[in-house]
This record gives C-alpha cells, structure tokens and sequence, in this order.
C-alpha cells in the first residue's frame, strides 16, 4: 500500500470520527435539552400547583368575607326593622295615651253638658228674665264649640231607627203611627262619639 493511499485513509477515520463525535454531541445536548425541558416542565407544573392553591384559599377567603358581609347585612336590616316597629309602636302608645286622656277629659264633661241642657230646657220653658236664659245659653254653646272642636259630636237619635251601634234602649213606648214602631220616640240622655267612636250611647225609648 503506497504512502498516500495510507494517508487518505487515516483521513477518512479521521472524518468518520469527526462525524461520529458529532453525532454524540448532537444527542448529547439533545438529552440535556430534553431534561431541560422536563425540569422547566416540573417547575411550571409545581408552581402552577402552588398558584392553584393560593387561588383556592383566595376563593374560600372571598367566600367566607362574602358570607360575613351578608350576615352583617342580614343583622343590620332585621336591628332596623326592629328599631321601626319599636318607633311605631312607641308612637302609637303616645297616640293612644294622649287620646285617652282626652276621652276621659270629655268624659268628664258630659254631666257638666247634661245639666247645661236641662237648665237651658227649664230657662227656655220659664218666665225668667231673657239675660238669664241669653247667659246660660251663651255658656252652654261655648262649651259645646270647644269640645266640637276637639272632635265631640252629638248622636242624632230623635226618630231614627234603633240602632244597637248607637243607642241604648231604656224604654219601649207604643205608638199609633206604623211608621215610628221600631223607631226611637224619645232620648232620655244625649249619647256622643269622640272622633267617629262611641263614648256615651244614647238613652232612648223606642216605639213599638
């Protein structure tokens, strides 16, 4: 074998191993790729574990600040609620007392109207003087205003029909005209409402 000819082959070993050692690096950085990627793989897979966990316990926080927020919700609206019907009711018992004080003032009033009346009855049907039964009368409509004004009104029972809602029948009394039986003939006290409700019913006699 001649000189060159040995020196191309050492040549083409030399190539040969040139590629091969190549080949090696290539697979070599290949692998180290690969493991790279598997590394770079794990991590974002354990952070995205991590971030998971920290959006679970965000989303349970939310949850539970939620929950809180609708029961002091709930808790605020039922304190007010309570609060309202607690101002109502304190309103109504004020109403309720000062009206009762009231009734009961006028209650008390009654008489004083009822022997106002029967003075201005035996003034009108005597032969006193006209100042007395002026004065008298005078007395009897201021009395009679105010306590109009305060919401007094007299039940009109003369020959209306007996009404149990109105009247209290003292008497039955029989009549000779048809169209009086049932009805009242007579009132032997004057009955009053105080603001559309009864305070004294009216002492009637009725025909029958």
């Amino acid at each position: 074998m001649s000189e060159n000819t040995k020196k191309e082959g050492t040549v083409q070993e030399e190539i040969q191993e040139a590629q091969v050692q190549e080949e090696v690096q290539a697979v070599q950085e290949e692998e180290v790729k690969e493991e790279a990627a598997k590394e770079e793989k794990k991590g974002f897979l354990k952070k995205g574990n991590k971030d998971k966990a920290k959006i679970e316990e965000l989303e349970k926080k939310n949850a539970e600040l939620e929950e809180k927020v609708a029961k002091d919700k709930d808790d605020y609206i039922r304190l007010m609620a309570e609060f309202d019907n607690f101002r109502r009711r304190t309103s109504q018992e004020k109403l309720e007392l000062v009206s009762m004080a009231s009734t009961d003032t006028i209650k008390g009033l009654l008489p004083v109207l009822d022997d106002c009346e029967r003075a201005l009855k035996v003034l009108l049907e005597s032969d006193d003087s006209d100042a007395a039964k002026e004065g008298t009368e005078l007395i009897f409509s201021k009395l009679m205003g105010y306590l109009r004004s305060k919401g007094l009104a007299v039940i009109d029972a003369m020959g209306k029909d007996f009404d149990t809602d109105l009247h209290e029948a003292v008497a039955q009394f029989p009549v000779q005209d048809e169209a009086m039986k049932g009805k009242v003939f007579d009132v032997v006290q004057t009955g009053y409402t105080l603001n559309g409700k009864v305070i004294r019913f009216a002492k009637v006699v009725v025909g029958i």
